[in-house]
Parts: C-alpha cells; structure tokens; sequence
C-alpha cells in the first residue's frame, strides 16, 4: 500500500482555519441579530457586517495561535526544491498577530466613533478572554476538559449576545432563554463527534470532555443533553419565548432523536457507521439554528 499523500500547504492552512466553525459563527451571529431585528430594532448593516469580520478575525487569531504552540518549534525540512507543506511555529505566530492587530484597530475605531457600546464591548472583551485561555499557555483550555464547554459558551451564548448589543447597546432575556437550550445541544453534538477518536484521543493523552466522563457515561449524558435542550423550549414557552418560535426550535427534534438511536445501536454492538453520526450530529444544532433565525428573520 502506498503511503498517503501529505496535505498541501493550503489544506494545512484550512484545517488550522476550520471553516465549519466559521460556518457555525454566521449562524449564531445571525441569532442575536435576528433577536434584534424580532424585538424591532432597525439594524446598522454596516455595523452588523462590521462585527461579523471582527468575530471571523477572533475565531481565526485564537486557531493560529492555539496552531503556534502545537508546532514543532523548527519546521520539518523538505526536500530539495520543494514547497513546505506546514506552516512553521513562526508564521503561525505571526499570521495570529495580524489577525490581532488588525482586530485590535477595527476595535478602537469603533470606540472612536462611539459605535461600540459599553455592553458590546465588555462581551468582545470576555470573547477574546475565553479565546486566548483556550489557545495561550499556561491554560490552552483547548487540551482540557473544560474545552467543549468553553467553546460552547464562546459559540452558541457570547457570539449572538455580541451581534444583539451591538444593535441594541443591552441585553434581552429573550436571547438567553433561545440560547440557553443551545449550549446543551451544543454539548451533545461535542460529545458525538468525539467518539470517534476516543481511543486515540486516550492514546494521545487529549484531555476533553468525553476521555474525563469515559464512553459509557458521555454517551448517557448525550441522551440527557439533547433531550434536556429541546425540553427547554417548550419550558421557555412559560417563562418568555413567544409561541412563533417554539415549533421552529423543535424541527430539529427528529434529527437529534435519530442522532440518539445511532449511539444506542453502536453501545449494543452494531458496527459504527461514524460518518452518517457526525452529519446528523452536526444537523441537529444545524437545523435548530437555521429555523430559529428563518423565524427571526422572516417575522
């Protein structure tokens, strides 16, 4: 058997890029403005797309960052004549600090020109606090345990509360009682997505969150995870969320049900068919976000 090519310099880029989660930033993003646009406030689209690249800018610093420390600290030779094939330590280092710079002047503009609020701007602060504890030593929280929650928090609660201030100057119950069900569907998706590496993840000595509670217990916590974010819909229906988005916040009920029988079916000791689990995984936060924001969007 030959050896398998090794990636490009471009596909080493875009795996440190993760374009999936940038994908899933546009759809939380879009959350908090479309809780804005909901409640009636008149959107600043300069400002909405201006926070969107600032958020893009974050997401992309704290990986190549996080990618700086997981380098060898010299790059591996190649042969003669040959492009690299990695980035080496020091260009990721150096691409992290223009995303930072670069960041950082988009940031003081905006306070110059007053558009940044105090709400918005405390919530950027505790974004990029959460990014670099992720991907900075002495924490890089991104080998830890505390990893998926972190990054749950980050995704699914403080990118949308950062598009909703930025519109509203405040906060609004409503955006916490639609993302709250969301870091627990956020969680079971991590979960899910994480058993099939959980042998070499131990091997390898990875610290997450499934290697902590062991595969029997993460994939019982799975089951409540999912079940507890969607029964916290029709709950939220008592304390606040309006009757129009209660259904679109259940249409991904029927996904993540199947997402359920597929890890039922591998723990009695069917072959694992781990593709067909990370698509639905991946579909059920997926389907919850896209038909809470067409909701949002369209009323």
């Amino acid at each position: 058997m030959e050896p398998s090519e090794s990636p490009t310099l471009i596909q080493h880029i875009l795996r440190i890029s993760r374009p999936w989660a940038l994908g899933l930033s546009l759809l939380t993003y879009a959350l908090g403005g479309g809780v804005a646009h909901y409640l009636g406030t008149s959107l600043d689209w300069g400002r909405y797309l201006g926070g969107q690249l600032l958020v893009f800018i974050l997401l992309l610093c704290g990986f190549f960052l996080f990618e700086t420390f997981e380098l060898p600290p010299e790059s591996v030779s190649s042969a003669d004549g040959e492009k690299p094939r990695r980035l080496t330590r020091s260009q990721a280092l150096r691409i992290s600090l223009i995303l930072l710079t670069g960041g950082a002047a988009c940031t003081a503009l905006w306070i110059a020109q007053r558009s940044l609020t105090i709400v918005a701007l405390l919530i950027l602060g505790l974004s990029v606090l959460v990014m670099l504890a992720l991907s900075v030593p002495p924490f890089r929280l991104a080998n830890s345990a505390y990893r998926d929650l972190l990054w749950g928090i980050l995704f699914v609660n403080l990118i949308p509360a950062f598009a909703f201030a930025l519109q509203s100057g405040e906060l609004h119950t409503l955006l916490g009682y639609l993302t709250l069900p969301l870091i627990f569907l956020y969680l079971s998706c991590s979960l899910a997505l994480s058993l099939e590496h959980y042998a070499s993840d131990l091997k390898q000595g990875r610290r997450n969150m499934l290697n902590r509670l062991g595969w029997e217990r993460a994939v019982g916590l799975h089951h409540y995870l999912l079940l507890v974010g969607f029964l916290l819909f029709p709950l939220g229906s008592l304390m606040g969320i309006p009757r129009s988005l209660l259904f679109p916040g259940l249409l991904g009920l029927p996904v993540g049900l199947f997402q359920i029988w597929q890890l039922m079916r591998i723990v009695s000791g069917a072959p694992p068919r781990w593709r067909l689990l990370m698509i639905t995984a991946a579909a059920t936060l997926v389907v919850t976000l896209y038909d809470l924001n067409l909701a949002l969007w369209t009323d």
